[in-house]
């Protein structure tokens, strides 16, 4: 073996081993994080498939603060990354007490709207009435905690970027350990508690919101982490910030907003259809959600601080090797997802007919588990190095062209009912890895990177 081959088989064990001690202290924080969605389907899958369908089509609006919170924190991981590589340590607390504010006055007008229109959100989609009138109370409840759910992620998201994935994992699995406790609890009415059924699946998710947004605020405040408040003095700083974070919250919003009409098309095939698919998307979030979700925050990092430090090269090189780790794990998880697809969907349903369609879903999505090994991580060495545009063009392109249109076009006009939709998720997400890949290999991201900290620092 040539000494260049075992030098770069050492550079990538080296990479593979520093991405795996970042890495799971976020699989484990999102594991905990869809666990608790996943226990909110199984506690509404109790109850009946109109309450599924019902916290389904409700968290297509619930994810608008999902998406700014995931938006501003993309852009506090960006700058906060390249901050902490080039030890730039005022201009990162800046920068990070902006996105707070920010998301925070962002998330206010939620409140109003989730009191006054959650039903008719709910039924403008075409949902009967006992969906519409449980999932308007779900809404309106979640609507209520977007300020802090907003500042929870840009808060963990901060702290990710110095190399502390540990102390988001500890708040987040605190807050959602009392979310599925009082999920169940106000739920089902246990241990003494109300049942309140669907509201209190909507208040226990409120309740946690608020805890975690209130401890990662005191941990950042506190001496225990690197990053602390600081008042912002930079308006280059804010307009780097949002100039980030728009694109991200496009790119999520994109998916969402792309989610409604294909809600739609999936409820022409009826609401067990609608269940299963959400229940297929449920399963494949709670057992691979914490793999890819954690190499694209990982790889955010490590590019994010590698070009901190004035190595393209090596950022480029982390980001293959990365992406390589995510391939062999992902492509894994989603074989077991396509062998074990009945079994793990009945956990959800005991609907023979939801059961069938829940099954048929996990096996698309296993299938393309492939396409979010790629996804996932590029698109996160991209963000870390502040080129949030790339992977926006591959959502939006994807999303609408194959997951929305082709699938009405082979699922309704060509006839092909839902083997037709089957084919349009699948090549959605096969577009989004192509277009991520080839931003990766001839953007110029690590140009981009460069001058945004030469402008920062000239500020």
């Amino acid at each position: 073996m040539r000494l260049a081959d075992r030098v770069d088989r050492r550079r990538v064990l080296a990479l593979w081993r520093r991405t795996i001690a970042l890495s799971w202290p976020i699989a484990l924080q999102q594991t905990f994080n869809t666990l608790m969605r996943t226990v909110d389907v199984v506690v509404t899958g109790l109850f009946s498939p109109a309450a599924v369908a019902a916290i389904g089509l409700a968290d297509l609006y619930a994810q608008l603060p999902l998406r700014i919170g995931l938006g501003l924190g993309t852009g506090a991981i960006a700058l906060s990354s390249q901050d902490t590589g080039r030890g730039a340590t005022a201009t990162r607390d800046r920068a990070i007490t902006q996105a707070f504010c920010i998301g925070f006055a962002l998330g206010l007008p939620l409140i109003a709207v989730g009191l006054a229109v959650s039903e008719p959100l709910i039924a403008v989609l075409g949902a009967e009435p006992a969906v519409v009138e449980m999932g308007g109370r779900y809404l309106a409840l979640v609507f209520a905690a977007a300020p802090m759910r907003i500042v929870g992620l840009v808060g963990a998201r901060s702290l990710q970027g110095t190399g502390d994935t540990r102390t988001p994992m500890a708040v987040n699995v605190v807050a959602n350990a009392v979310n599925i406790f009082a999920t169940v609890g106000l739920g089902l009415g246990i241990a003494g508690l109300p049942r309140l059924e669907i509201v209190g699946v909507g208040l226990a998710t409120a309740i946690s919101r608020t805890l975690e947004a209130v401890l990662m605020t005191a941990a950042i405040a506190s001496a225990r982490t690197d990053l602390g408040f600081a008042r912002p003095r930079s308006l280059t700083i804010t307009r780097q910030l949002v100039a980030v974070s728009l694109p991200n919250f496009a790119e999520g919003m994109s998916t969402s907003v792309a989610n409604f009409p294909f809600n739609a098309l999936l409820l022409t095939f009826g609401t067990e259809v609608t269940a299963a698919y959400h229940i297929g998307r449920r399963i494949y979030q709670q057992l691979t959600g914490p793999l890819y979700r954690s190499f694209s925050v990982a790889a955010s990092i490590i590019v994010g601080q590698t070009l901190g430090e004035g190595d393209a090269a090596d950022a480029r090189f982390a980001g293959l090797a990365m992406t390589a780790l995510s391939l062999i794990t992902l492509g894994v998880a989603g074989a077991v997802l396509v062998a074990g697809a009945t079994p793990i969907a009945r956990v959800f349903t005991n609907d023979a007919a939801t059961l069938e369609y829940a099954a048929a879903f996990t096996r698309v999505f296993g299938v393309s588990m492939v396409f979010f090994g790629i996804f996932f991580p590029v698109s996160g060495s991209l963000k870390g190095a502040g080129d949030t545009r790339t992977p926006f063009y591959a959502r939006f392109t994807g999303t609408f062209a194959f997951m929305l249109g082709l699938s009405y076009l082979a699922g309704v006009t060509l006839g092909f009912g839902l083997p037709g939709v089957y084919a349009g998720i699948v090549c959605s997400y096969a577009w989004w890895s192509l277009v991520v890949a080839i931003g990766f290999q001839w953007g110029d991201w690590a140009d981009r990177a460069a001058d945004m900290m030469a402008e920062r620092a000239g500020a």
